[in-house]
This record gives structure tokens, sequence and C-alpha cells, in this order.
């Protein structure tokens, strides 16, 4: 779920020498409907039960408008160079995977998505990267998750929303914990967090992974999987002053403990000089945000009782 500046109105397009479609299509969970740009006509954006989720460009995969997608990209860019391994948690017109593809050449990308249909249409309409640069899996997020390798991926890319708010499987400790597991080494975890005023639901999920603990063998004790724990939004988003996104930031310590001291200061200026700026508040300001807040946890599995 996102919000964009941009304005849209419905008109046929021809990609690639085929009509896409003009009004609703029927998938597994519902609707999906493309709008296109009214000032490109060859972008669209994707409206899944109503609700605007991606914005692709047919000819340019690195024109992101929505807002937080450009703010992720920034965040994305200042990993160090070559090809990432990156799960997208939530799919709808793969955005963020053609990005990644065309940046990123070499990548290897998953993106989960429990509605298969939407993924078959978005394949065809899109013409996205096959496998292996791009595999797509009609599977819950979390489940997908639990059936990859323990550090095997670069990012994991949060972005799932149904119908206009992110499942709550999807924001507990349990289901970090399983992130955590997932990323290697120097890897990180962007989360897409649609929130207004007072932002008590970001300032649960801060307080969620500010919560984070394992168990770490170099230590011989236990403490955070996150080296760095971050919030970038738009000043007026971050204030409550409108409804808006925000990007939960959750960087892995490196192979040798430690997290480059330049990571997340080096993302500053390029968040600064978006077309709509942005800011980070980093981990103490976070502790203040989110006090009082009670990480966010699974319901107890009644079958345990």
């Amino acid at each position: 779920m996102a919000r964009s500046s941009r304005r849209h109105n419905h008109v046929p397009l021809t990609p690639q020498g085929a009509d896409l479609p003009v009004g609703p299509v029927d998938i597994a969970s519902g609707t999906v409907e493309l709008e296109v740009d009214r000032d490109d006509p060859r972008a669209v954006t994707v409206h899944v039960n109503g609700v605007p989720s991606s914005y692709v460009h047919l000819d340019d995969p690195t024109v992101l408008a929505f807002e937080y997608m450009q703010q992720m990209a920034c965040l994305i860019d200042a990993l160090p160079a070559g090809p990432l391994s990156v799960v997208h948690v939530g799919a709808a017109g793969c955005s963020l995977a053609r990005y990644v593809a065309s940046a990123r050449p070499g990548s290897r990308q998953l993106a989960l998505d429990p509605d298969p249909t939407l993924l078959e249409l978005v394949r065809g309409w899109f013409g996205l990267p096959r496998a292996p640069e791009l595999r797509l899996r009609a599977q819950d997020g979390r489940e997908g998750l639990a059936g990859l390798r323990d550090s095997s991926v670069d990012v994991v890319i949060r972005d799932a929303f149904a119908p206009d708010t992110t499942p709550t499987h999807l924001t507990t400790q349990q289901f970090l914990a399983e992130v955590a597991r997932v990323v290697r080494p120097g890897g990180i975890y962007l989360a897409n967090i649609a929130d207004r005023a007072p932002l008590a639901l970001t300032r649960a999920e801060v307080a969620t992974a500010l919560a984070a603990r394992e168990v770490s063998p170099e230590s011989d004790g236990v403490r955070s999987p996150w080296r760095d724990v971050a919030l970038v939004a738009e000043p007026a988003v971050l204030k409550g002053r409108r409804y808006g996104n925000l990007v939960l930031v959750a960087a892995r310590a490196g192979a040798d403990g430690a997290q480059r001291r330049s990571w997340l200061s080096d993302v500053d200026r390029p968040l600064r000089v978006l077309p709509v700026p942005a800011t980070r508040l980093g981990r103490d300001e976070l502790a203040t945000m989110s006090a009082g807040a009670a990480p966010l946890v699974d319901p107890p599995d009644p079958a345990a009782a």
C-alpha cells in the first residue's frame, strides 16, 4: 500500500504488442486493476483490491513513483556493489524486484505472494525476469521464509498488505526472528509500514525490532541480531501530520561482527535529495519514540494449552 502524488486515469495500453486489461480483473484474493499514468502512457499503477500497490514503468524499471520505494532503493544502493540475493514478502507488480534486476545485474530474487493468479498475471503483463533471476512463488511470506536456509539472503523486503494493512503474523517477534535467521551477515531487512498519527503501529513495530534477541555463541550470551535499527520517512509523516509510509530498517552485523560504520550515514544525503526529501531516525531516537510500546508477538497456540 502506498501514497503517490501522480495522477492517473483509465485508458488502454499496449506494451510489447499486447493489450493490458481495462477495468478490474478477478484474482484469488479479489481483484486487480491497472491504472495508466495520464502523464506517461507507458506506466501503470497496480491496484489490488482497490489499494495502490505498485507503480510499473514498462520501459524503465528504475522509475519508482512511490516515495517509500525510492527510499528503499537508496538503502539498497548503499549496500556493497554486485549482485544481491533478495526476498520480497509481498509481490503485487514486483516494482522493486524489477529495479534490483536492472540496478544489480546477476541478482537472484524470490517474490512471495499468496495469490497465484496475481503472480501469473503480472508475470505476463510486465515481462518480469524469469528464474533464477526472479522466482515467483504463491506462498505466504512467513511460510516462504521458513523454507529458506540460514544466512542465505542479502535483503528481505516486507511489503505485504491485506487489503490495506500488514497481516499481523508478518509483524511479530517470531516473524522477525525468521527474517534474522535467513539474512546473512551484512544484510538488511526493510519493512513498509503504512500509518497515521499517533503512529501506534509504527511505534509497536519499532519496539519489536529493538527488543529482538538471539543466542550469540561469539559473545557467549544473548544479543540483538540487528547491529543497526532505523526508521526512514518524510518529515511530515514522522511528525504524524498526515497518513503515509515509513520504512523500518534493520541491519545485520558483518561477518567480522561489525557493521560498516558509514552504511546508514551514507544514505542520509541521498534521502535528502529525493523528489520528496526523507529523513532517518537512528536507534537512540527510536528508543525514545517507542517508549511504552509493547513488542508484537504471536498469539498463544491453542494446541499448546
